[in-house]
């Protein structure tokens, strides 16, 4: 069965796009077969992978624009990385004024992601905004993965995001559910951290990874050299934390549901 995650935050630098092709990568090393699809005009995600987005000329701009238009011909495979990625490209900052009086613009990418069948998992890197892209990130998506910056100004806008996910749920995507919220940029040297991160699993006590991604160099510098962790520094503690984190996912994923009795 292929998991469509969808990683959305409103607020940008929280590392979504940084938990996107890291997670994407070390489930790669786990034997899955994994699609990143880079859903933002700005085109982190393509470029953390060494693509020049000013070379794209397909990508996620024609699968929500063409109705016709084939995954995979809009996919691109890395074999270093064992991953494929839709790539971003600069013509994607337009589509929120080209689908404005379009029938179905919110199930442009569910449609696309219908032929998604070859793979296990499919990461949708959305932009930092609740607009139309972002729509259809969380109407294509099984599941949502929020990244939490460990700062106490990234707990404001959690509740505006939950609140939007459930009006997805209610208009669009009934299926949709919360994966897990991630705590990111942890500094243990910082009393803050522990309290928003202590914080959070109060109030969600059922749905906070326990992997927590630690403030890392080697991870701010890794997209300046279009690779992902496992290839910049796979021995830092950066990638220790994705690595854990890909673990966990695979075992919660792969792990039996409960009884709905």
């Amino acid at each position: 069965m292929t998991r469509i995650y969808a990683f959305v935050n409103q607020k940008g630098g929280v590392g979504k796009t940084t938990t996107a092709i890291n997670l994407g990568a070390y489930l790669a090393t786990l034997n899955q077969q994994v699609l990143l699809v880079d859903l933002d005009a700005q085109g982190n995600a393509t470029s953390c992978l060494g693509v020049k987005i000013r070379d794209i000329n397909a990508g996620t701009y024609n699968l929500l624009i063409r109705p016709q238009a084939r995954l995979h011909a809009n996919t691109m495979r890395s074999a270093a990385l064992r991953m494929s990625l839709v790539p971003s490209s600069p013509a994607l900052a337009g589509v929120e004024v080209e689908l404005v009086s379009e029938p179905n613009r919110a199930e442009r990418l569910q449609r696309a992601l219908s032929q998604a069948n070859g793979y296990d998992y499919v990461l949708i890197d959305c932009p930092p905004s609740l607009g139309i892209l972002t729509l259809n990130g969380l109407v294509a998506a099984q599941e949502v993965v929020i990244p939490v910056q460990c700062e106490y100004l990234a707990l404001e806008g959690l509740g505006q995001l939950l609140e939007t996910i459930s009006r997805v749920q209610s208009a669009f995507n009934v299926k949709l559910q919360i994966r897990g919220l991630l705590m990111t940029m942890y500094d243990s040297r910082v009393n803050l951290s522990r309290q928003v991160v202590e914080e959070v699993r109060r109030h969600f006590p059922d749905k906070v990874f326990s992997v927590v991604i630690p403030r890392n160099v080697r991870l701010a510098e890794a997209p300046s050299h279009g690779q992902p962790i496992i290839a910049y520094a796979p021995h830092s503690t950066g990638a220790e934390a994705y690595s854990d984190l890909a673990s966990e996912v695979l075992s919660g994923d792969n792990a039996p549901k409960p009884s709905s009795r």
